[in-house]
């Protein structure tokens, strides 16, 4: 079915959504009409988590989504929210429906978790607060576990820099019409207004301080997620999202944070769980993520596996709130022996085996690694005694990318695909256990998307040096964008879009490269 995005976001409320409700509900939406004088849904809406059944279906209400107190202008007490969902955009086939409470202490947000739904199929949602109505919302459900569909359309993106330009790139996105959207991090960013400056200047502030606090990080979220163009790709499939570090912090590691005094460690480690605990609560007020997901203090176990039926293995990834401190500080380093070191570890002990047994357990045709940082070997010393690599990525953790790798190896997946995000260029590579050897066989393949702003416009430039002497690197690309996937049980296409600007807004999308995987031929063509 093709519903047009202008249609999704048009269609308005049947009468029939408040007879259908309990009289209790309705009463008590009646009562908070006059006070939500003006739209509550400024966040928009969004759907995530699909299972073979059901999904999530969020909202979170905000009549001043900037309010600085973090909680949207919105009344102290709960708001009854109404919901339901249908199999046509015009919302005139309800199969389901409800109340949830907007609750004060979850910043007015809703996760609606529906179960019971048919497999592999359509759906269309909405919300209604008084008299006010929301969007309506495009998602679906996963396949039955043991169909092979004929294709996913699959896109994901990572990285979107408020301060560095228009979200445009989620709108085209969304204009593709995809199944599944994977977000792999730094879905928003930290800073405060003119501390992260693109060259020429920012096209527009974050409010409020550096996110600290939980009003902070509330707030930031808000503000993000009042865009309209982040709404539309919201609203046009269910989304599977992970966080990178700017969701809390710059280069964050487990309990620590970006700026640590090693004199204060102790101290530092007390603040910095409270700034986690702040940051892991707000992301879920704001991602329609299942209630398994609820964080717990300052842990909060983001990393999942969904099955899209036979076809695919997506494993949600977490490279941040387990990983050792990265060496010799955050960035490029030369000849640091230490990252060999077999005990290190980006994933932690408890998610590496939760990966392996995954893969052993597996019988999909594609095992996709939705994860955060740079995966193949990215060394930019030519020199054959000298090593220079990124101290943040997987490189800094060379062991445990070994141990991954091997692993899918040894367990016979057929078709392994790493996709990552983090580094605000688009990357194509084949994936080896190792690397130092040229004749080690090509065992995966890892494609990296670039941001949808950070870093501003981008060069245009599709060469990088390394390239040279890391042969495994097969395509590079420094212009803002996403990645969209079209995935058989033959092969998975991959085509990297590219905007030409950001700075303003409305640039038209194109593909700069596109990629094969086939089938059990493991590497990039």
């Amino acid at each position: 079915m093709n519903i047009s995005r202008r249609s999704l976001l048009t269609a308005g409320l049947g009468a029939g959504l408040v007879a259908a409700v309990p009289a209790t509900a309705v009463a008590a939406t009646a009562t908070t009409q006059d006070a939500l004088r003006a739209d509550p849904f400024t966040p928009g809406i969004a759907s995530g988590e699909p299972w073979p059944d059901g999904f999530v279906i969020w909202t979170r209400l905000a009549v001043d989504p900037l309010a600085d107190n973090g909680l949207g202008g919105m009344p102290s007490r709960s708001v009854p929210v109404e919901w339901e969902v249908a199999e046509d955009a015009l919302m005139t086939r309800v199969v389901a429906r409800g109340v949830e409470q907007a609750q004060l202490e979850n910043a007015h947000s809703v996760h609606v978790e529906l179960r019971g739904l048919k497999a592999g199929r359509e759906y269309f949602y909405r919300f209604r607060s008084g008299r006010h109505i929301s969007p309506v919302g495009r998602t679906l459900t996963s396949p039955a576990l043991h169909e092979i569909p004929s294709a996913l359309a699959m896109s994901f993106a990572s990285c979107a820099q408020y301060e560095h330009g228009f979200f445009t790139a989620y709108k085209r996105l969304a204009e593709d019409h995809p199944d599944l959207v994977l977000h792999l991090g730094d879905y928003q960013y930290e800073y405060k207004k003119d501390s992260y400056v693109i060259g020429g200047g920012n096209v527009r502030d974050h409010d409020g301080p550096e996110t600290v606090t939980l009003e902070n990080y509330r707030q930031r979220h808000a503000q993000y997620k009042s865009d309209v163009d982040l709404q539309a790709a919201h609203a046009i499939a269910p989304w599977l999202v992970v966080w990178d570090d700017h969701e809390v912090d710059n280069n964050w590691a487990d309990e620590i944070p970006e700026n640590s005094d090693p004199a204060q460690m102790n101290d530092t480690a007390v603040r910095f769980r409270q700034r986690r605990a702040a940051a892991f609560k707000a992301y879920y007020e704001n991602m329609p993520l299942r209630p398994s997901s609820l964080p717990s203090g300052s842990d909060m176990k983001i990393y999942r596996r969904l099955q899209w039926g036979q076809l695919a293995n997506f494993h949600m990834m977490d490279t941040r709130q387990y990983r050792d401190d990265q060496l010799a500080g955050d960035g490029w380093r030369k000849n640091v022996t230490e990252r060999l070191a077999e005990n290190r570890t980006i994933t932690g002990v408890e998610q590496e085996q939760w990966l392996l047994d995954g893969f052993g357990n597996s019988s999909a045709r594609w095992d996709i690694l939705g994860q955060q940082v740079f995966f193949a070997e990215r060394d930019r010393a030519q020199a054959l005694d000298v090593d220079d690599v990124s101290m943040d990525g997987w490189d800094g953790y060379a062991s445990s990318r070994r141990r991954i790798t091997q692993g899918w190896v040894d367990a016979k997946v057929r078709n392994a695909v790493v996709l990552t995000g983090d580094v605000h260029r688009h990357w194509a590579s084949d994936v080896k256990v190792d690397y130092k050897n040229p004749d080690a066989p090509v065992v995966g393949s890892e494609l990296v998307c670039s941001s949808i702003t950070s870093n501003g416009n981008g060069t245009g430039s599709t060469s990088d040096p390394t390239m040279a002497w890391n042969p495994h690197l097969k395509f590079y690309n420094d212009q803002r964008g996403y990645v969209r996937t079209t995935i058989t049980k033959d092969a998975m296409k991959a085509d990297f879009r590219v905007l030409d600007y950001v700075t303003t807004e409305g640039s038209p999308v194109s593909t700069k490269a596109t990629f094969h995987i086939q089938d059990s031929v493991p590497g990039l063509v």
